[in-house]
């Protein structure tokens, strides 16, 4: 019974890796078809992490169900005159702003899961839960700093899936860590074009 239970996790994780390197992928390339993908993989996250009891996971995959629905409408709706969205950058005190939440938001979360659960690795796991929320919402508003978070998160993701045995997930955020570093090198240079182009009157 424990091998056919550890050979369907394996499938499971296996599938979701696919559909999370498709997510990122069409993200990079600005595809609205980057959402119905997401959605399918953090859906197998949520078993994946309930088995490995890393608990800040998967609240986090139980929102971002909510978010991939918010961020499918937000890149369709919610541009000049409710038209695709466009890449854009935060202003200095709003950049700010959110990392401080980051910081403080992961040990409040942190220290919550460590004295009332059994969560392994509280504090890493509440980091790249609270990033992971902050770049996803910065990400459904095509926010250029979405990367950058993302490229933190990725680092402590992959110490925290290798350390709990998950190898394929710590190689799935290995391969996330240099699309993540793509994905902020051509939506920088997709502001940039923004800008250069003419504007309508």
């Amino acid at each position: 019974m424990t091998d056919i239970l550890n050979n369907m996790m394996m499938a499971i994780e296996a599938t979701a890796v696919v559909f999370g390197f498709l997510c990122v992928w069409l993200t990079i390339r600005q595809s609205i078809w980057c959402w119905p993908t997401g959605l399918v993989q953090v859906v197998l996250y949520l078993v994946i992490f309930h088995q490995v009891k890393l608990y800040s996971d998967m609240l986090l995959h139980g929102i971002y169900v909510l978010m991939q629905v918010y961020g499918w409408y937000w890149w369709l709706h919610g541009g000049r005159d409710r038209g695709a969205l466009a890449v854009s950058r935060l202003e200095g005190r709003a950049r700010l702003g959110w990392l401080l939440l980051v910081m403080v938001a992961s040990l409040l979360w942190g220290y919550l899961m460590a004295t009332h659960t059994d969560a392994a690795l509280p504090y890493a796991d509440a980091f790249t839960t609270v990033a992971s929320l902050v770049a996803q919402w910065l990400l459904a508003r095509k926010k250029l700093e979405s990367w950058l978070l993302w490229i933190a998160v990725d680092l402590a993701a992959i110490g925290i899936y290798w350390h709990k045995a998950l190898y394929l997930t710590a190689g799935l955020y290995a391969a996330f860590l240099v699309l993540a570093v793509f994905g902020l090198l051509a939506w920088y240079q997709s502001q940039r074009e923004q800008q250069a182009a003419p504007q309508p009157a």
